[in-house]
């Protein structure tokens, strides 16, 4: 069992205020990853979304469990009447005018054997949100 961190960074030419804006604003949030109903970035914190393949979407349920202003953001991450909890890290490092993004998301063997729990639908969605998404929000906005 595969029980090792999905981690990925990417650099964008962006200052770390405009990234954290677009990782904690609802409505930034929006325009690059899930629709939201609401969003706070506080400790405790409950959010929820729907997400999945076309034939099964799955209602996720997630909670703020640490937030480091402008640096840090910290949630968890499961599915409504599935077992396993994961959690997902952003972290934000300042490299003079641009900023790194490391996102981190462990916790993926504790979901279900089933393939639309398989780590490699993890990697290819995170790398999409991540590395295009936000990438292309960042760009525009």
């Amino acid at each position: 069992m595969e029980t090792e961190p999905f981690v990925i960074e990417r650099t964008f030419n962006a200052p770390a205020e405009k990234v954290w804006q677009a990782i904690t604003d609802r409505d930034k949030m929006e325009q690059w990853y899930f629709k939201l109903e609401d969003f706070k970035p506080e400790v405790g914190f409950e959010f929820r979304f729907d997400g999945g393949p076309p034939e099964r979407v799955y209602h996720h349920i997630c909670v703020v469990t640490e937030v480091v202003a402008g640096k840090k953001l910290t949630h968890s991450w499961r599915y409504d009447g599935e077992p396993g909890e994961s959690y997902v890290t952003w972290e934000l490092i300042p490299e003079g005018d641009k900023t790194k993004v490391k996102l981190t998301h462990v916790g993926l063997e504790t979901f279900p054997a089933h393939p639309d729990f398989a780590r490699e639908n993890f990697v290819k969605g995170w790398t999409h949100i991540v590395g295009t998404s936000l990438a292309e929000y960042l760009v525009k906005s």
